[in-house]
């Protein structure tokens, strides 16, 4: 089973503002919503998508395992919490958030809850999420690459990550990359502007056409009903081989997101 290259992200939106953001995503043809326990905001997307009627087969949900259930006796009962509160019995994908060194918990145990959660049928696809080249491999090695059905990290024009991004295609495990748009910092970009103007395009839709033609998966988020709707767009614009290359070269190891006791040693 292939994950969607195009859905929607919730990180750092809460109560209303998130159940509006899927609502309007949803509705202007979205079909994937990514979420996560330690958002906080999984019952108030299971609201939104059970109030927009929405098939439950068309939809495609991912949320994410965070450190406390990392232990294999509580990853299965934390994600059926996460069910309830998504009001669904079964999510498309679960990911071991961030590898979190040191918390006590080997990868080979946290992969061997997801696999228990995968055979109990609570959840179709298992991945991973912010694991470099080292910690994949432990992954690898604890439940095969087959068994990954993605690596979710932080990606931009100006974070390219390419070592992983190498790797990842070495072993045939699909990239998601979020943080697409850096916090917003690209679409200030004097370069990604010029592209945008060749294309008579936005900045947003350049930087995520690049993502969609490295052949990564993006998640990007918006509070904007029409911000949402402009990004899809993005899934039609095809950048040109020098357009590809100019923003290759705009990479600066710009990581915006590295928390100090999740985040293993980068590559």
């Amino acid at each position: 089973m292939s994950i969607p290259s195009f859905g929607v992200g919730t990180f750092r939106l809460q109560g209303q503002v998130v159940i509006d953001s899927v609502r309007n995503a949803l509705d202007v043809g979205y079909r994937a919503v990514d979420t996560a326990q330690i958002y906080e905001n999984e019952a108030e997307v299971g609201q939104a998508v059970e109030a927009s009627g929405i098939a439950r087969a068309d939809l495609f949900l991912t949320t994410k395992i965070w450190v406390p259930n990392y232990g294999r006796a509580k990853l299965v009962p934390s994600l059926k919490d996460s069910l309830a509160k998504l009001r669904t019995d079964y999510v498309d994908l679960t990911l071991i958030h961030w590898p979190a060194p040191g918390n006590g918990v080997a990868i080979a145990e946290m992969m061997a809850g997801l696999m228990d959660a995968r055979e109990q049928g609570l959840t179709r696809q298992i991945g991973i999420s912010n694991f470099p080249i080292a910690e994949t491999r432990e992954a690898i090695a604890a439940v095969g690459k087959d068994a990954i059905a993605t690596n979710q990290i932080e990606l931009s024009p100006y974070l390219q990550n390419a070592a992983l991004v190498d790797f990842l295609n070495q072993q045939g495990i699909p990239v998601t990359s979020y943080m697409t748009l850096a916090y917003g910092k690209v679409l200030k970009d004097p370069v990604i502007g010029q592209i945008a103007q060749r294309h008579n395009a936005t900045p947003a839709q350049v930087a995520l056409a690049w993502a969609l033609q490295r052949g990564f998966a993006v998640i990007p988020s918006s509070t904007r009903r029409e911000n949402l709707a402009s990004n899809l767009l993005a899934r039609d614009l095809r950048l040109t081989d020098a357009d590809m290359a100019q923003i290759a070269a705009l990479e600066r190891n710009g990581r915006e997101v590295s928390p100090e006791g999740l985040a293993a040693a980068w590559d």
